[in-house]
């Protein structure tokens, strides 16, 4: 029945990426579009509230120098979505799913938007920003959890026939019996 299932021989790390994958792109694509179109009022919005207010109040940019760093946020944004959205379309394919071949593209992702959620988090915290903080920790706390689990997961073991009973064991001579 699950025989010709593209789910089949999916590991608890695939299903937790693709989860974390479906959040993400969409997530954070809308959010990088929004600042290349409109910087400035962009980077003022609910998800990026912290790093406009730390950027304003700590670093004392001007404003073309603010909208340089606000595109900076939304090109860090689009690479982790792009390293997730790659991610995605690797583990559709069977070939590169048996072999792990979507782990460095996940990893990637992970470690980035890991990296740019914490230190959103700090700038949430230094600005005084609670429900920028909550959101960033919560982002974190995410990525933070498929990291362990890919971490503590086994890996893949290749599926191969079990020897037949009467098999001689390599290394032993062939008339003696293991």
């Amino acid at each position: 029945m699950i025989r010709n299932c593209v789910i089949r021989n999916w590991r608890l790390s695939c299903v937790n990426g693709v989860l974390l994958a479906l959040y993400f792109v969409p997530a954070w694509a809308v959010i990088a579009f929004q600042i290349m179109v409109s910087p400035i009022q962009a980077l003022f919005a609910r998800p990026n509230i912290a790093v406009a207010l730390f950027i304003s109040d700590h670093l004392h940019l001007s404003g073309m120098e603010t909208v340089r760093a606000a595109w900076l946020l939304a090109l860090a944004r689009l690479t982790v979505a792009g390293f997730f959205a790659m991610f995605l379309v690797l583990i559709l394919v069977p070939r590169v799913r048996k072999v792990a071949g979507y782990v460095e593209a996940l990893s990637i992702g992970l470690g980035l938007g890991s990296l740019l959620t914490f230190f959103s988090m700090i700038m949430a915290a230094k600005v005084g920003e609670t429900q920028a903080l909550r959101l960033h920790a919560t982002e974190l706390l995410m990525l933070l959890g498929t990291a362990i689990v890919m971490l503590v997961e086994k890996p893949a073991s290749p599926s191969s026939a079990p020897a037949p009973a009467n098999a001689v064991a390599p290394g032993t001579p062939a008339g003696a019996k293991a």
